[in-house]
């Protein structure tokens, strides 16, 4: 036992001792915002002790064992922590001017991390359909107590600094999600978060970045989309060290578009950049890399974009594959190349979604295509290797879902009908017992005082009674039923009829 640590293990020992002659008051150590912090917060240990007929403390603070005394205060605070203050931390009290002691704390280990960098992850996938569900969570990976968090998308201004916008609709808060219940095609974007906690308010570094794209649903309505992305060569997987052009069509003025990419590697960046050179609104690089892998498209100086083209830079085995979704009832041809040569005699399997389809030559033919064969393709070449996957897209021809309109419309026809009679019937129910029940009541006989016809308008041909029945009903009639015109006590019979 080294020297140095004698005295606090006599003071344990004299704990120990105590304990037979009286109850010492117990201690706890907190330590906030959390035991594991991160370089640059401020982390404040506290002690308390359960003494209640001691009025004042006097404290002393231990680390990792050690006999030496580095804090009498209460609170002691750490601002900006750092990683050499991590440890096991214990306190002790003792009565100011008096003899009463406190038990020793149990340690408290305090854990000191470099900045951390948010997590953020997007459920249930990247991809939607405009009306789909989406959930932004953003995480401080081994922390979980007192961050609130933000969440912004991310603009390009040029090649050495991007702009951050807040959502705003974003609502800081405990909690890590951010849900759009039914996402529009103008949320469309890169999006990072970052995390704060404390009252001296302590940052984390932005997050990763994370597309969303929302596509509309897939229809060929005949009509032209504003802009197209035209890829040359068409297919959406390259060999490496090839020339690729991207070019926006547009059927106006189509230098206000540029071509804009964005992976998980460098983000988000435009054409020219830091890579190709932009000329009007035609892209070209020279000589592709792996990492040109990436999502490609138009975008308008006022934020408007084209459909979205997954282009993947490969050496070795490509799939060739159309560029844009195919129409329902188009001919679809795959093909399996080889980047240095594809002899004819070569065979290659064809796999969708992860099931082999075809085992012959190296190009596939599906005559007409229906939207059962949407999905991801690879094929793979058993000497040379496999290609990347690419999904297929299928979008409904125009005939079909005019078909479809009217179909609906049909339905909902064919069901009108049905209602209208049943409206009918529920309404002639209704009068049915309403009659029955104004048959079923029996007369009410009431004394009513006449009106002579001198006392009435001169326009009055005959004198009128009215009468009110028990269930509140009101009747007139024309003419007495019985009895003289002059005033006095009638007994009439008087049955009530519903204002019709």
């Amino acid at each position: 036992m080294e020297l140095s640590q004698l005295p606090l293990v006599l003071l344990l020992i004299s704990n120990i001792y105590s304990q037979h002659t009286e109850e010492r008051p117990k201690v706890k150590v907190s330590i906030k915002p959390d035991q594991h912090v991160f370089r640059g917060e401020t982390v404040t240990l506290r002690c308390d002790i359960n003494g209640e007929a001691v009025t004042s403390w006097q404290y002393s603070w231990y680390k990792d064992g050690s006999v030496s005394v580095f804090s009498e205060l209460q609170e002691h605070i750490f601002s900006p922590v750092t990683e050499s203050v991590a440890g096991k931390y214990s306190c002790y009290g003792e009565e100011r001017g008096g003899s009463r002691t406190s038990n020793i704390s149990d340690a408290v280990t305090l854990t000191v991390s470099d900045k951390p960098r948010a997590v953020l992850s997007v459920s249930p996938q990247k991809w939607l359909t405009e009306g789909d569900p989406v959930t932004l969570i953003c995480e401080v990976k081994g922390s979980s107590t007192g961050w609130t968090f933000s969440w912004y998308t991310v603009t390009v201004s040029d090649y050495r600094s991007h702009h951050y916008k807040t959502l705003s609709d974003s609502s800081r808060g405990a909690g890590g999600n951010y849900t759009v219940s039914s996402v529009a095609l103008n949320q469309t974007g890169v999006y990072v978060c970052t995390a704060e906690r404390g009252k001296r308010v302590y940052d984390t570094w932005n997050s990763n970045t994370q597309l969303i794209w929302v596509t509309a649903v897939i229809v060929s309505s005949g009509v032209s989309p504003p802009v197209s992305l035209i890829v040359s060569p068409s297919r959406t997987q390259h060999f490496t060290s090839v020339s690729l052009s991207l070019s926006c069509v547009n059927q106006s003025n189509s230098d206000r578009w540029r071509v804009r990419r964005y992976s998980d590697i460098l983000g988000l960046i435009d054409c020219s950049s830091r890579w190709g050179s932009q000329t009007g609104s035609t892209c070209t690089t020279s000589s592709t890399i792996t990492s040109d892998t990436a999502v490609y498209w138009c975008q308008s100086e006022s934020g408007e974009i084209s459909q979205p083209v997954n282009i993947t830079v490969q050496l070795g085995v490509i799939l060739e594959s159309p560029v844009h979704p195919v129409t329902e009832g188009d001919t679809l041809t795959l093909r399996c190349l080889y980047q240095h040569s594809t002899p004819p005699n070569l065979r290659a399997d064809f796999y969708k979604d992860g099931s082999l389809i075809q085992s012959q030559n190296t190009e596939m033919i599906i005559s007409t295509v229906s939207k059962s064969h949407e999905g991801f393709y690879y094929c793979k070449q058993p000497e040379r290797g496999e290609s990347p996957k690419s999904w297929i897209s299928v979008r409904m021809s125009h005939s079909e879902s005019q078909i479809s309109v009217l179909h609906t419309l049909s339905s909902v026809l064919a069901v009108c009908p049905y209602l209208l009679v049943t409206v009918v019937l529920i309404f002639k129910c209704y009068r049915m017992r309403e009659v029955a029940a104004d048959a079923a009541e029996p007369p009410k006989v009431v004394e009513f005082a006449a009106v002579s016809p001198e006392a009435m308008a001169p326009a009055a041909a005959s004198p009128e009674v009215c009468c009110r029945t028990s269930r509140g009903g009101g009747a007139r009639f024309n003419s007495l039923y019985g009895g003289s015109a002059q005033q006095g006590t009638l007994n009439l019979s008087c049955r009530s009829r519903r204002n019709r």
